[in-house]
């Protein structure tokens, strides 16, 4: 089986967490909030309807969704499943997260893999931290890497030798201090692929060669105001080219997805996205993804 190497090919495997199982309850939510600076109190009952709405919109598109079961050893952010591992085409990476109350997450997730027969091609050892909000497929054979507070230069070494017979163009992106350590800033908090020639981005955190680069390949650009870049609004899922999800409340860019004719599906993320500054793409970690025959694919 081929495993998932891209951002927007059709999803058909992706693995989740409920936050029945990462909350577990109000009362530990209003003990554990502030220590995951998320910016406020979830309501426990909205995050699961939200979750509910969500998941609805994923069922219509993806044959096979996966929950991650609730571990004592882990938190409340274990509700944003993308960031402990990435996918490759031969399987998955573990990672281990630059937040430090987040590191457990990574072997609860290689215990996953293994009780599920998933392939694991490698993980990261030693002084390296990464989460895979900072890994980007731009295509089958391209992977982009943000170096920033969550992703330092030792994961990026070791990224790069495990993936060297996977791709044929590493490419690391410096990321910027914005608005602090403390903070989620990862590459895919100011880039979304929703196709293979369409991006949904914040230019404004942006390193000038990168976006050089993504006008180079004839990618275009949909810029995210600064308001809805703070929505959440650059944070969009493809669940297949050109079909996509992402939180309401970001009507411009919502309108210029549909102008370049995509499908749009949205959920209100209140409980679930913003309060955690985790949306569509934090929510799920893409498993498979249908090859396309789109630039050998």
């Amino acid at each position: 089986m081929s495993y998932c190497s891209s951002m927007f090919n059709p999803l058909e495997r992706v693995i989740v967490k409920h936050p029945r199982d990462a909350f577990i309850s109000q009362e530990q939510l209003r003990e554990d909030w502030r220590t995951f600076n998320f910016s406020e109190e979830p309501d426990f009952n909205e995050a699961i309807r939200e979750y509910g709405d969500f998941i609805s919109i994923l069922e219509k598109y993806v044959a096979k969704i996966n929950y991650l079961p609730a571990s004592k050893e882990v938190g409340m952010d274990s509700l944003y499943a993308h960031d402990p591992v990435k996918f490759t085409s031969e399987g998955a990476i573990i990672l281990k997260s630059g937040k430090e109350i987040r590191q457990a997450e990574a072997n609860e997730y290689k215990h996953y893999c293994i009780q599920n027969d998933i392939p694991i091609l490698g993980e990261l050892t030693g002084e390296a931290v990464a989460d895979g909000g900072d890994l980007v497929w731009l295509d089958d054979r391209t992977l982009v890497v943000g170096h920033g507070y969550r992703t330092n230069a030792e994961a990026i070494r070791q990224l790069k030798e495990m993936t060297e017979h996977l791709v044929d163009e590493f490419i690391v992106v410096p990321l910027p201090h914005d608005q602090g350590e403390a903070e989620c800033l990862h590459l895919m908090s100011f880039i979304s692929m929703v196709d293979h020639d369409l991006a949904v981005v914040h230019s404004r955190l942006m390193p000038v060669f990168f976006r050089k680069l993504l006008i180079e390949r004839g990618i275009q650009l949909i810029e995210v105001p600064e308001d809805e870049y703070m929505n959440l609004g650059c944070n969009v899922l493809a669940l297949a080219p050109r079909i996509c999800v992402m939180t309401a409340g970001n009507a411009y860019t919502k309108q210029k997805l549909l102008d370049a004719k995509a499908t749009v599906h949205e959920y209100k993320g209140m409980e679930i996205s913003y309060k955690g500054t985790g949306g569509p793409t934090c929510l799920t970690c893409p498993v498979v993804r249908k090859k396309s025959s789109i630039m050998g694919e």
